[in-house]
C-alpha cells in the first residue's frame, strides 16, 4: 500500500506493527524538513505511547518546540531527539493531548495516529482540507491512506463504483466530501477528528470537529476596521506571516507565478522577505486567451525573480491525458489539470516545494458570479417564473454560434466587454439561470455541469452535499457571502486543492498554500463585503495590498483561468479518442450511463452547434479512468 504512493514520498519508507493489536502503518516520505534519519515514519513519542505515520507540514512547528521546551525543563521532560515537525507534533499530543495541539497546529495536514495505551486509531485532516485522507471498512478490515490506489492495493478492498457518487461527479466534475467513487470508501472531512478502536468494528463512528468553516463565517463578522489602511496593514500582516512560515524548508523552494493578484501577492510577500531571487515558475501557450506566460513574466520582472517559463505546444499538453486516471485516482475532470500538472512539472525541475495562490477568489471575491449573481437576480427575479422562462426560451431559440456571428457583425460598435469569448453559451447560461424559482436554485444552477445527472447515470440518487442541504449552510444574510462560503467548502476544498495536491505530488513536488492559512481565513470572513467588491471591483482588498508592491497596470488585465482549448480538441486531435469512449456500444455494455444525452451532446459539439466541452469532458474522464482501473 505504501508503494502505491512512492511519488508522494520517494525519498525514504518505513513501516511499523503491532500484530497483537492488529494495526500497521505504511508511510512514504518526501523529506523537507530534517533530513536525517531523525526524520524517519512512521514516527514513535518519546513516551512509547503514540506511532503517527503523517502527510503534510506543521509550519509553526518551531514555535511550539520552543513552548514544550519550557515547560518541559520546569516539569524535567525529555529532549528532543531532532528537529522534525514530525517529532514536534508527537510531543505536542503526549503533552497536551490531542484535540489541544491539533488546535494550536498552523498547517496541512492529513495523519494517522495509533495510541498504544487505549488501542485506538485517529485519522485527523486539517482544517481546510489541503491534503486528503481516504478511509473504509473493507471486511473487518479498516483501510485508511493519502490515495484511492493505496486502498486498492490491500485484498479485502472492495472496488465497486458508487453511483450516486458518480451522480455527484456529473453534476460538479469532482467527487465532493464525505464521498468517493467507491462503495464504502469515504474522505474525511476537513478540520475533523475520526476515533477508531476495536468496538467500532460494525461501523465507524461520525468524526468530530475541531474547527469548522461555518463558524469561521459566522463569528468573525465585519470586524470595525476604522479605515481600509488599517485593513490592509492588517491583511499584510498576517498573509506576510503566512508567507513566512511556508518559505522554510530545508529543500530548494520557489513559486507558481501566472500574473494574477493572487499569485503575484503570494511571490511578492516571498521576495520581500527573501535575501535571494525567489525561483519562480509559469507555462504559456501560443492559444489566444489561454496564454498567462506574458503577464506573468512582466510582474518577475518588476518584482526580480528568477523566473522560468515553459511554452506548451498542444501535443505536450495532450500527452498528459493519458497520465490523468492514475494521476486523479477518481473521476476528476476540471480541465485546469493539464496545466497545473505541466507547471508542477516544470517547478519540480528546480525545486522540491512550491508555494502556490490558490484560496484568493473564495476569500476575497474575485468570481464573476459574486458581481453578476446577485445583480441578475435583483433584475429579473420579481418578474413571474413564467416571464422569465419565456424569456430564457427566446435566449435558447438562437444557437450559440448564431450569437457568436451576431456579436461579431457588431463587434465595431459594442463595448469589449459584451463581445468577449464565446458570447453566445453565455447567453444560454444566462438563459438557464433565469428560468429558476430562486436565487439558492441560480447559484446551484451556476456550479453545476450536467443540470440532472441522475437521469444520465443509471440507478442513481443524487445524495445531499453541503450545496443542497440549507442545514449546513452558515447563517450569512447577503446572498453573495453566501455563495462565497458555499464555494469556499465545495468547489475549493474538493475541486482546486484535489487538483493542486494530485498534480504536485504527482512529480514529488510539496505545493503550499498561505492564503489559506486559517489565520487568514478567519481574517477574510472579519472584512466586510464592501472591502471586497468596491466600484465595480473584484479583490478589492487584495488588489490594494498588492498595490504596495506591484504598479497596479502590471497585474490589470481580464480574469482569464488556468485551461486549455478542450472543446477544440476534442473536434480535432482528441476526436477519435473520445469517440471510441462515448461508442453508443460501449457505454450501453458498461451499465453506469444512459447513451441518449450524451451521444446528442457529442453530436452537437462536433457539428459546432452547441460548445458541450465540459459535460463530455466530465464522461469522457470517467470512461478513461473506468478503462484504467476496472
Amino acid at each position: 500500500m505504501a508503494d502505491a504512493l512512492h511519488h508522494r514520498g520517494p525519498d525514504d519508507s518505513g513501516v511499523w506493527v503491532d500484530p497483537e493489536a492488529g494495526i500497521a502503518l505504511g508511510h512514504r516520505r518526501l523529506s523537507i524538513i530534517d533530513l536525517s534519519l531523525q526524520g524517519q515514519q512512521p514516527m514513535r513519542s518519546a513516551n512509547g505511547r503514540y506511532v503517527i505515520s503523517f502527510n503534510g507540514e506543521v509550519y509553526n512547528h518551531k514555535v511550539l518546540r520552543r513552548e514544550l521546551e519550557g515547560e518541559f525543563e520546569a516539569t524535567g521532560g525529555h529532549s528532543f531527539r531532532g528537529h522534525s515537525d514530525t517529532e514536534v507534533m508527537l510531543e505536542a499530543i503526549s503533552h497536551w493531548g490531542l484535540e489541544p495541539a491539533v488546535k494550536r497546529f498552523v498547517g496541512m495536514f492529513g495523519f494517522a495516529l495509533w495510541d498504544r495505551t487505549e488501542r485506538a486509531l485517529y485519522l485527523v485532516r486539517d482544517r481546510l482540507g489541503i491534503k486528503p485522507l481516504f478511509y473504509g471498512l473493507c471486511g473487518k478490515t479498516l483501510l485508511f491512506g493519502s490515495e484511492l490506489k493505496a486502498l486498492r492495493r490491500h485484498p479485502a478492498f472492495n472496488a465497486a463504483v458508487d453511483r450516486n457518487a458518480l451522480a455527484l461527479y456529473l453534476r460538479h466534475s469532482y467527487v465532493p466530501v464525505p464521498h468517493s467513487i467507491y462503495e464504502g470508501v469515504s474522505k474525511l472531512r476537513p478540520g475533523t477528528i475520526l476515533r477508531v478502536s476495536r468496538s467500532d468494528a460494525a461501523r465507524i463512528p461520525d468524526p468530530m470537529e475541531f474547527w469548522s468553516a461555518r463558524d469561521a463565517a459566522e463569528w468573525n463578522r465585519e470586524a470595525d476596521f476604522p479605515s481600509a489602511n488599517e485593513a490592509v496593514d492588517e491583511l499584510e500582516d498576517v498573509l506576510k506571516d503566512a508567507v513566512k512560515m511556508r518559505m522554510e524548508a530545508d529543500v530548494p523552494l520557489g513559486a507558481f507565478l501566472s500574473g494574477g493578484i493572487d499569485s503575484s501577492t503570494v511571490v511578492a510577500l516571498m521576495q520581500a522577505q527573501s535575501t535571494r531571487p525567489v525561483k519562480t515558475f509559469t507555462i504559456g501557450f501560443s492559444e489566444r486567451g489561454y496564454n498567462e506566460a506574458v503577464a506573468a513574466k512582466i510582474v518577475a520582472e518588476h518584482l526580480g525573480t528568477e523566473h522560468s517559463e515553459l511554452y506548451v505546444t498542444p501535443q505536450q499538453a495532450m500527452e498528459v491525458i493519458p497520465r490523468l486516471p492514475t494521476l486523479y485516482d477518481e473521476p476528476f475532470s476540471d480541465v485546469s489539470q493539464i496545466p497545473t500538472f505541466l507547471v508542477s512539472e516544470l517547478a519540480r525541475r528546480d525545486v522540491t516545494v512550491s508555494l502556490s495562490g490558490d484560496g484568493g477568489d473564495e476569500l476575497f471575491a474575485g468570481y464573476n458570479r459574486y458581481f453578476w449573481g446577485n445583480s441578475i437576480w435583483n433584475k429579473v427575479g420579481w418578474m413571474p417564473r413564467a416571464v422569465r422562462g419565456g424569456l430564457a426560451s427566446l435566449l435558447k431559440s438562437v444557437s450559440p454560434p448564431t450569437w457568436d456571428a451576431l456579436f461579431g457583425a457588431m463587434g465595431r460598435v459594442l463595448p469589449g466587454k459584451v463581445t468577449k469569448r464565446s458570447p453566445g453559451d453565455k447567453l444560454h447560461k444566462l438563459a438557464n439561470v433565469l428560468d429558476v424559482k430562486n436565487r439558492e436554485t441560480m447559484y446551484l444552477n451556476l456550479v453545476s455541469h450536467w443540470k440532472d445527472p441522475s437521469s444520465v447515470v443509471r440507478h442513481a440518487s443524487e445524495p445531499p452535499t453541503v450545496i443542497t442541504d440549507r442545514s449546513s449552510w452558515a447563517r450569512l444574510s447577503d446572498f453573495t457571502e453566501l455563495m462565497m462560503y458555499l464555494d469556499q467548502v465545495s468547489y475549493l476544498q474538493d475541486d482546486i486543492l484535489v487538483k493542486l495536491d494530485r498534480a504536485s505530488m504527482g512529480v514529488s513536488l510539496e505545493a503550499r498554500v498561505p492564503l489559506l492559512d486559517h489565520r487568514v481565513v478567519e481574517f477574510a470572513w472579519r472584512v466586510p463585503l464592501s472591502m471586497k467588491i468596491r466600484d465595480g471591483q473584484s479583490k478589492w482588498l487584495l488588489r490594494q495590498l498588492l498595490d504596495r508592491y506591484v504598479p497596479r497596470e502590471l497585474v490589470e488585465r481580464q480574469k482569464m483561468g488556468f485551461g486549455v482549448p478542450i472543446g477544440d480538441w476534442l473536434r480535432g486531435p482528441l476526436r477519435d479518442w473520445a469517440e471510441s469512449l462515448l461508442a453508443e456500444r460501449r457505454l450501453e455494455e458498461e451499465g453506469f450511463f444512459n447513451p441518449g444525452p450524451i451521444r446528442k451532446k457529442w453530436e452537437e459539439h462536433i457539428l459546432g452547434k452547441r460548445s458541450w466541452q465540459h459535460y463530455l469532458w466530465d464522461v469522457l474522464i470517467f470512461e478513461a479512468w473506468l478503462e484504467e482501473w476496472r
